[in-house]
């Protein structure tokens, strides 16, 4: 009888653990916000293609019906969420692994000023999802049923948006809720339960552009990043307060991209001709400061982003692509692959999307070069300035008012 016991137990137990090493796994794959789960472009994930088939991943599934705009998807506890513009108001959808609509809500009008198209990728944290409109209209919603549990108006704080409106991606920092209001106010940083201000930045006065922040560590100091229309800032996570500042790329058309933090240095990248500037970190007492490591030409973007690997800048440059040194800023290579466009990376392989025409690619990360290992095409118009997401052994596409599912799990 004992041995019985015994034998049962030790089945159970091994039931939990592989239940345990399954949910560590996270076999449905997160992917809660814009760039990933660290801001950075990167996944995790192993065991994709790093060859695709003539035409492509197979398709699982494909949406249309989103409307105009440039959200990428956000992929959290089995769920896809997405906004779009649709008859005139911001709409945030909810999807299921399968395609399969779960809910959709109308959350504010179209933006003001810009183009009329959603901008920002919804945020997903704790069952909740932040997203700021672009009439800087931040909200918070529950993920299951899209209901608002607040809202807050970012204006009050006594900011205003560039020509484009709002575009940013809420950043949920432990328990805050930080976007860009812009002006004396510019960083804003509310409760993420309540919506309640918790603190505003201090020390600079700027336009929010349309750069997203990032939080990191240095030296265990816990800071907060983003480019403004002043340049690019960092403030103390805990208070909002000015670690430091440069005023490169200040007055610039349009400041897009989200900067990116590496190993003590950080990277921020504009196009229309400027350029980029990488800022090496260091600490100054309780302070931190940066110092001007090196700035470039040789890596203009304007909206498709870079990621960090291995000490290599990999992204976009004007109509193409290109790899930088991160700490010498030396181009390594420079390519046209799919065209100008956005990516991400996973599993040592980057995935590039064209803004224009729909088309997609697989390539190689590495400093030798950019080798294409598949290409395909996806329908839309227009130009897509949606950026590709890998999430549980799938690549997400959203071209204009269309969403695509493709497979690139690799099962032999």
């Amino acid at each position: 009888m004992q041995k019985n016991r015994n034998s049962i137990k030790a089945c159970v137990m091994g039931i939990l653990l592989a239940a345990s090493t399954a949910l560590a796994a996270d076999p449905e794959g997160e992917w809660p916000g814009w760039r990933g789960p660290n801001r950075d472009g990167k996944s995790t994930e192993t065991g994709l293609l790093a060859q695709w088939p003539d035409g492509g991943p197979e398709l699982l599934w494909k949406v249309d019906g989103l409307g105009g705009g440039y959200s990428s998807v956000a992929v959290s506890g089995g769920s896809i969420y997405i906004t779009g513009l649709v008859d005139g108001n911001l709409t945030i959808f909810a999807f299921d692994l399968d395609g399969k609509r779960l809910w959709s809500t109308e959350i504010d009008t179209a933006a003001q000023r810009g183009p009329k198209a959603s901008r920002a990728t919804p945020t997903i944290d704790d069952g909740k999802l932040y997203l700021l409109s672009g009439n800087a209209l931040l909200g918070c919603f529950d993920a299951t049923t899209g209901q608002k549990i607040w809202s807050s108006d970012l204006k009050q704080f006594g900011g205003k948006p560039g020509g484009w409106g709002y575009t940013e991606s809420v950043l949920i920092y432990n328990d805050l809720a930080v976007a860009k209001s812009g002006g004396e106010n510019c960083i804003v940083a509310l409760d993420k339960r309540t919506g309640e201000t918790k603190w505003t930045s201090s020390g600079f006065d700027a336009g929010p552009e349309y750069s997203s922040c990032i939080a990191f560590t240095f030296e265990g100091k816990p800071l907060i990043c983003t480019g403004t229309r002043g340049g690019l800032v960092c403030v103390d996570a805990e208070n909002g307060k000015l670690m430091w500042s440069n005023d490169y790329s200040a007055g610039n058309t349009a400041n897009c991209p989200t900067p990116v933090y590496s190993d003590g240095y950080v990277f921020w990248s504009n196009g229309y001709g400027r350029g980029g500037i990488c800022m090496k970190l260091k600490t100054d007492g309780d302070t931190v400061t940066a110092d001007v490591a090196w700035t470039t030409k040789d890596m203009i973007c304007h909206h498709g982003g870079y990621i960090v690997d291995q000490g290599r800048i990999y992204g976009n440059h004007s109509g193409g692509w290109a790899c930088l040194d991160l700490k010498t800023g030396e181009q390594l290579w420079e390519e046209r692959a799919v065209g100008k466009g956005s990516l991400c990376y996973a599993d040592g392989m980057l995935y590039l999307f064209s803004e224009n025409g729909g088309v997609a690619g697989l390539a190689t990360c590495s400093p030798q070069g950019l080798e294409l290992k598949g290409q395909m095409q996806v329908e839309g118009q227009g130009r897509s300035w949606a950026h590709p997401v890998v999430a549980g052994g799938r690549l997400y596409l959203r071209y204009a008012g269309n969403l695509y599912c493709f497979d690139v799990r690799n099962e032999t």
